[in-house]
């Protein structure tokens, strides 16, 4: 199934509404592989234990918000790689792959001058795009990926939105560094 109507590039309410803003972290893990190579969307997977405040609380689909990818000891990142970004993220079980468990694969909206795996990443959730959707071609699927990049960037664009790049959310400081600086 794909959507066939018309989709708008600026969705839900002028400002985030319960359940949001909801708060992610945790270190960057590999996925499938597929985000980059075959959909030309590299994702920032979360580990399962780290996706259980917004499984909670709403359903498989498409968000955005903003994301952080945290340096580390191990891994250091580029100068311009230290900001907050724009995100859009897929929560759920990617019914074109056959997914055999829930996922959360958050897609920054930055180009990385490397990879971060094992780098804390702290990513807010500000509102819901539009739900998990089956394709019945992987060219649909890239479409609507596209498609959800430019929402993303529109919702965000709304002065309520933009006041979240400053969130405390951002501002922690990762366990592995801090027990670093406090010996």
């Amino acid at each position: 199934m794909t959507i066939l109507s018309p989709r708008p590039l600026v969705v839900g309410p002028d400002s985030p509404q319960p359940p949001f803003p909801i708060p992610l972290a945790g270190p960057v893990q590999k996925g499938f592989g597929r985000g980059s190579k075959e959909l030309g969307c590299p994702t920032a997977n979360l580990p399962d234990e780290s996706i259980a405040p917004i499984t909670s609380v709403a359903k498989t689909g498409v968000y955005y918000g903003y994301a952080k990818v945290l340096p580390s000891h191990e891994q250091q990142l580029g100068i311009d790689d230290h900001a907050v970004f724009p995100m859009v993220m897929s929560v759920g079980w990617n019914p074109f792959y056959k997914n055999e468990r829930l996922t959360a694969e958050v897609h920054i909206m930055h180009e990385f001058k490397a990879d971060f795996y094992g780098n804390e990443m702290r990513a807010l959730v500000l509102g819901y795009i539009r739900p998990e959707l089956d394709y019945t071609s992987k060219e649909a699927l890239i479409d609507d990926i596209e498609l959800d990049k430019k929402v993303a960037l529109h919702c965000l664009a709304r002065a309520a939105y933009q006041e979240y790049v400053v969130h405390p959310h951002f501002a922690a400081v990762p366990d592995n560094l801090a027990s670093a600086q406090h010996p």
